[in-house]
């Protein structure tokens, strides 16, 4: 289990970025254990789609493509946009509507230090501050519904999507106000109980963050593309 963690956790972290060798020898010393937990742990990850064998024989964290992003993405939209209604239904206890809105608090206040910074966006400190919040709305209103399998493929479904690559830039200040204005209005239709509302508010967020990441995924080919034609021949990737 700590194996898995630590691989899981160096990739979430982007310690561990798309394409790179996955070496059982430097993970066991960081444990200080053997290569067999590793090894398993590596082939679990390689069932969840976290790892792939590479055509040279070892195991590489996965590079999605473009479809790959798009099909992840589809996924969120049907699992979480059915628990954001289950949640609508069921309702919300005290605690968790103050948890959600504590939550959103922080978002509102990374767009004031935004705002009094004069930056165009977010530094990587208050990127990482963001993503937590982030995740945590999304998990709890999951947990909300009361369903912990469709938790763990989100959140699996969430930490592929990071492959690809943490955010090449923070989130800028009218990207940072939208995801704020969605959230509300989401929780909003979840607390009044009006379950097509919440399903459609959450179904138009997740296709938003899509477009975004798709547009990111082109910009980083179209980069990689004039790249690859400045280098000489030997040493294009």
């Amino acid at each position: 289990m700590k194996a898995y963690q630590l691989i899981q956790h160096k990739i979430a972290s982007g310690e561990l970025r798309a394409g790179t060798l996955l070496s059982e020898l430097a993970i066991s010393k960081e444990l200080g254990s053997s290569r067999t937990p590793v090894r398993e742990a590596a082939g679990q990850l390689l069932a969840e789609g976290l790892l792939e064998l590479s055509p040279g024989g070892g195991i590489v964290v996965t590079q999605l493509s473009r479809q790959g992003i798009i099909d992840l993405y589809e996924l969120r939209e049907a699992l979480e946009v059915f628990a954001v209604g289950r949640a609508a239904l069921t309702g919300v206890r005290a605690a968790d509507q103050k948890r959600l809105e504590s939550l959103l608090d922080e978002t509102q206040l990374l767009l004031k230090e935004l705002k009094a910074s004069g930056k165009q966006e977010l530094n990587a400190e208050q990127m990482k501050r963001f993503s937590i919040s982030d995740l945590g709305f999304h998990a709890l209103l999951i947990r909300i519904a009361a369903n912990a399998r469709i938790l763990k493929v989100v959140s699996d479904t969430r930490l592929m999507i990071r492959i690809f690559g943490i955010q090449r830039s923070g989130h800028r200040r009218e990207e940072l106000e939208r995801i704020y204005k969605h959230h509300r209005s989401i929780l909003q239709a979840v607390i009044d109980h009006d379950v097509d509302g919440a399903r459609k508010l959450l179904a138009e967020h997740i296709q938003a963050s899509g477009r975004e990441r798709l547009e990111e995924f082109d910009l980083w080919e179209r980069e990689n593309h004039l790249a690859n034609l400045e280098l000489p021949d030997s040493f294009r990737i």
